[in-house]
């Protein structure tokens, strides 16, 4: 399958079975890697990763496999790049492109990922916006394969906040997939309208289903994997913490919701499944500040599912690497 200089902005972009191939070509050189084969194919070669919003995942997995590849890496963080400030988005795309092989974005508004890739010679990826987040979904679909063996026909259930990048993109790769995609949250927080329609659309030829409740009961029944985010970020204001907290406590993914799921699902197994950062302990500076404002010591997930038998989440956090891996190999020139 050739993607030679294909841009990676969402996977709305990719068909079925271009997904499943970078799936599957990042499950070899997953295995290349443990077997200590070298990929170093494209020495020589260097790229820009471009970050608006900083990041410990996205950024050592584009670092680590470039160099995996034989390239070389230039790090723009939030004070070093011009973007957007000095110099259009327009003409940093034009400036890197004729110095780089590719480039990644990580940042804000999807429409800035799309100007670079408009105007860049060179593949543009999208390593997180507002509305998508398609690397992860990579990562989080190599790490259902190597837990199931398939995805077909499996039941995804996502709790949360389901309007923004890992909603978006969650539901969009399920239903190319063929995988029945659940959003159980507050009405409140169901995904955009335009955009569950257009899923329904795919999940119509992949045989999936899309199905939006506020019911924790029957939203999670028979689910094989239930999947959460963090619920608000560092910057937003203590009125939108408050508001987030109180509407999304009851979709919290506890060992009582995983045990319903598990008992209800095919096969009576369910994985648990979180992109990360989490806060699901008092170990960091957020998860202190929120129990000293709410009185909460846990959010969107226990610290006993987090750590359980059950969770994936450093398996899938490793698999960020991989996928990414399979992202450049695929469609640099």
């Amino acid at each position: 399958m050739d993607l030679k200089g294909r841009d990676f902005l969402t996977l709305k972009d990719y068909s079925p079975e271009e997904i499943t191939y970078l799936v599957e070509l990042a499950a070899e050189l997953k295995a290349k890697k443990k077997q200590g084969i070298p990929v170093d194919v494209y020495r020589g070669k260097n790229i820009a990763l471009i970050f608006e919003k900083t990041s410990t995942r996205t950024r050592c997995s584009f670092e680590v496999a470039a160099r995996d590849l034989g390239m070389g890496v230039t790090y723009l963080d939030p004070e070093s790049s011009q973007i957007g400030k000095k110099e259009s988005i327009a003409d940093t795309a034009r400036v890197l492109s004729s110095m780089f092989d590719g480039i990644e974005y990580r940042g804000y508004e999807q429409k800035i990922v799309e100007t670079l890739a408009q105007y860049s010679s060179v593949p543009v990826w999208n390593g997180l916006t507002n509305e998508y987040h398609p690397t992860q979904m990579l990562a989080d679909m190599l790490t259902v394969k190597e837990v199931f063996g398939d995805w077909k026909g499996l039941k995804f259930v996502y709790m949360g906040d389901a309007r923004y990048n890992m909603g978006n993109s969650l539901m969009i790769v399920c239903s190319k997939l063929g995988i029945h995609f659940t959003a159980c949250t507050s009405k409140k927080y169901f995904p955009n309208e335009e955009l569950v329609a257009q899923c329904r659309e795919y999940a119509a030829q992949s045989g999936s289903t899309i199905t939006l409740t506020e019911d924790v009961e029957e939203g999670t029944k028979g689910a094989n994997i239930i999947y959460t985010d963090v619920w608000v970020s560092m910057g937003e204001p203590e009125a939108v913490w408050k508001e987030r907290i109180d509407a999304l406590l009851p979709y919290q993914v506890s060992q009582k919701v995983m045990d319903h799921a598990a008992a209800t699902s095919k096969g009576g197994k369910t994985i648990f499944m979180h992109c990360l950062p989490a806060y699901h302990d008092l170990e960091t500076a957020t998860g202190r500040s929120v129990y000293e404002k709410f009185g909460l010591s846990e959010l969107e997930v226990t610290n006993e599912v987090f750590e359980g038998p059950a969770s994936v989440v450093f398996q899938e956090a490793e698999n960020r690497m991989h996928t990414i891996k399979a992202i450049m190999y695929a469609t640099l020139a």
